[in-house]
């Protein structure tokens, strides 16, 4: 397959799962994200993670507010990705709380207003020191192929963890089950995670 036939793949596949999740009802992402919830809170790695990269659901993704509810009551610290103002199509993790100051990014989509240096210092964790990062994404498999919404922010923040000595953090996607493919065309730098979970069921990689 050449990268440009990959490309147009691509793009046609994000295309049509982005029209299946965003014509999911309101009824129907409350269950789902209900049911998601059970699932992840089954996962050993929620259980013994404590500082968890999550997000605000944007364009029908599939909601972990209820997880991030559920992280704070078990004394889990939550953070949220913003993109990095230093360094271009990267994401900084900034701490998530009820007290925490919103904006939107150029996307228009929620993240923690960052004010300065030292305050942003101190609610930040560097991606490698953070325990579990629960991905969006717009499509995935059962082999844990990702694919996101074409920015590659996830996959250029995380490419470190294709080198063997960094054990942490795990990558677990989120999704809804309407969004699994049998084949997912794969780019080279799309970051592997290590499953999946989903309304419906968990996907080990």
């Amino acid at each position: 397959m050449t990268d440009k036939t990959l490309q147009q793949n691509r793009t046609a596949l994000r295309r049509e799962m982005r029209q299946r999740r965003r014509a999911l009802t309101i009824i129907q992402q409350k269950k789902a994200a209900e049911d998601l919830k059970s699932r992840v809170l089954a996962m050993p790695e929620f259980m013994r993670a404590k500082r968890i990269a999550l997000y605000l659901p944007n364009d029908g993704e599939i909601d972990p507010g209820l997880l991030i509810e559920q992280a704070r009551k078990m004394g889990k610290i939550c953070y949220l990705p913003v993109l990095q103002p230093l360094v271009e199509n990267r994401l900084w993790f900034v701490r998530y709380d009820r007290q925490t100051p919103m904006t939107h990014n150029r996307f228009g989509i929620p993240e923690p207003k960052l004010k300065g240096f030292a305050d942003k210092k101190h609610n930040r964790c560097r991606p490698e020191d953070l325990d579990l990062v629960l991905f969006p994404l717009v499509a995935f498999d059962e082999k844990g192929g990702r694919m996101g919404m074409g920015g590659g922010f996830y996959d250029r923040t995380f490419a470190f963890t294709r080198q063997r000595q960094f054990a942490k953090p795990s990558l677990i996607g989120l999704a809804h089950e309407c969004q699994k493919v049998d084949d997912l065309p794969i780019a080279d730098w799309d970051i592997p995670l290590q499953g999946v979970i989903s309304d419906k069921s968990i996907y080990r990689a």
